[in-house]
């Protein structure tokens, strides 16, 4: 968790430019709609950095509902509390362990690109589920690499962003690429056994995979 600190304070600025790249919007609504929210509902984001999603989940809780942003680095919260789209008498940040939440009984749970990145990702799935009441909806959104031929190039790429976008990693022969894939699919068998009514979907020319499903 230290790493992490330390990694994501540092880059809180660049990450932040790099969330709301163009296109990535939409991304975010299809992640959002995949909660199937309704007004009144408190969703909680696990690992909301700064609060790129906000918007997309507010829009949808709207009017009475609550956005909970949960994220270990302080200064990705400081830079989401700057920004006036992702404020409000509405959501709520709080500054904690994604892996070990201090919430219960929520509406709705995603978690956007950071599955991949914790030591025990069927724990922090677990915990997510735990976080919602019966009939709540977990979501997991992450980037992978593409199955298709023509994308063997960009699979390079990736390779390369894991690289160094990962806390605490550290060149070797290695593939983060595969290491990081390895704990997605954890988290994901994780969900697929936590839940029903799932919904798998790939798009980005299948370097996003979003699989969400109800916590019965």
């Amino acid at each position: 968790m230290t790493d992490a600190q330390s990694f994501y304070g540092r880059w809180a600025q660049v990450y932040d430019w790099v969330a709301n790249a163009p296109g990535v919007a939409s991304w975010r609504d299809r992640a959002a709609d995949s909660l199937a929210l309704a007004p009144g509902d408190t969703v909680v984001e696990m690992g909301c950095g700064t609060g790129a999603n906000v918007p997309h989940l507010r829009e949808r809780v709207a009017p009475a509902g609550r956005v909970v942003g949960i994220d270990v680095t302080e200064k990705m919260l400081d830079r989401a509390r700057e920004r006036s789209a992702r404020t409000g008498e509405s959501v709520h940040y709080v500054q904690a362990d994604a892996a070990r939440p201090p919430i219960r009984e929520a509406d709705a749970v995603l978690a956007t690109f950071v599955a991949g990145i914790f030591e025990d990702p069927a724990a922090a799935v677990d915990a997510w589920c735990d976080s919602v009441a019966s009939g709540g909806r977990v979501a997991l959104l992450n980037f992978q690499r593409s199955p298709s031929v023509l994308a063997a190039p960009l699979n390079l790429v990736f390779e390369g962003f894991v690289r160094l976008s990962a806390p605490g990693t550290r060149l070797s022969t290695r593939s983060h690429a595969s290491a990081f894939e390895q704990r997605v699919r954890a988290a994901r068998k994780r969900l697929a056994a936590r839940t029903v009514d799932r919904r798998y979907e790939t798009f980005a020319g299948g370097y996003l995979g979003l699989l969400s499903g109800t916590v019965p």
